[in-house]
């Protein structure tokens, strides 16, 4: 087996993102003990796209890849943490900073404010195509293109079902507490439930009932939809949890629901061609 080079640009991790409020005692870290973890560049539409990578040092042929899509924070020390954590499970990781054309998260001190001035100029095509670009990059550095896996967390869960609607090599897909109903904008034009009809991969959506932000109804609505269109998904409603219930550094937190949710993750992987 040949030896892959992959650029490196720091192993130096940014941490939090200030906008994320103080960091929660029950923040976990993952060691990268075993791993290959590092910042890298992937080329995707014409630029250099930033990215974490994590994925286990010694593997006997290409590795599945999991494509982990960030919280409205970006690619920080908890995104960057999830990917180790699946890089521990066997998987190539790869979290791509999906804002990096228009600005940088950590810039950003008041939640409302980022998403106002960044999270709101995001385009979503420009996400399905900068994940389909880190999704190529993964199959020549170790990864297994016929394995190709996605989850997000909030913003990214959002994105999880739109991107099971564009891939037709995607695999599987978890979605953890992103919107499925919303206005369309011109940077979003469609919502998870308008592509209900068009998933190509079976989606595991994982939410809260406490959710204020996602409401039940909101739940009822695309699970309609997936009926009607006879989609292969299932979404599971944690009566203890709120929004960003895995986020395990904020006050969020729900540890039985994250920690469930978590295997839930691998096993929906594993029924899918990940790892068993």
């Amino acid at each position: 087996m040949k030896t892959e080079v992959v650029a490196e640009h720091g192993n130096e991790s940014p941490g939090f993102a200030p906008a994320a409020g103080e960091v929660a005692s029950s923040a976990i870290l993952t060691d990268s003990e075993g791993l290959h973890a590092a910042f890298t560049t992937i080329p995707s539409q014409g630029d250099e796209l930033p990215a974490y990578m994590a994925k286990p040092l010694k593997a006997g042929g290409p590795l599945p890849v999991v494509l982990v899509v960030q919280e409205i924070f970006g690619v920080h020390e908890h995104i960057q943490d999830l990917c180790r954590r699946l890089a521990k499970q066997g998987y190539m990781a790869i979290a791509p900073e999906l804002y990096f054309r228009q600005g940088d998260a950590r810039e950003y001190q008041d939640i409302g404010e980022l998403l106002q001035k960044l999270v709101s100029k995001v385009p979503d095509r420009q996400v399905m195509s900068d994940l389909d670009h880190a999704a190529h990059w993964a199959a020549r550095h170790g990864g297994d293109a016929g394995r190709l896996f996605v989850t997000g967390f909030c913003w990214g869960g959002r994105i999880t079902w739109l991107y099971a609607a564009h891939n037709p090599q995607l695999k599987a897909g978890v979605a953890w507490y992103g919107k499925l109903v919303g206005d369309k904008t011109l940077n979003s034009p469609q919502q998870p439930v308008d592509v209900a009809k068009d998933l190509s991969a079976p989606v595991l959506g994982l939410y809260g009932a406490l959710d204020s932000s996602i409401p039940q109804e909101s739940v009822d609505t695309m699970r309609q939809a997936l009926r009607a269109a006879n989609a292969e998904a299932e979404i599971v409603v944690y009566p203890q949890a709120g929004h960003a219930f895995n986020a395990d550094y904020r006050p969020s937190y729900e540890a039985e629901s994250a920690q469930d949710g978590w295997q839930r993750m691998l096993a929906w992987f594993a029924r899918h061609g990940g790892i068993a």
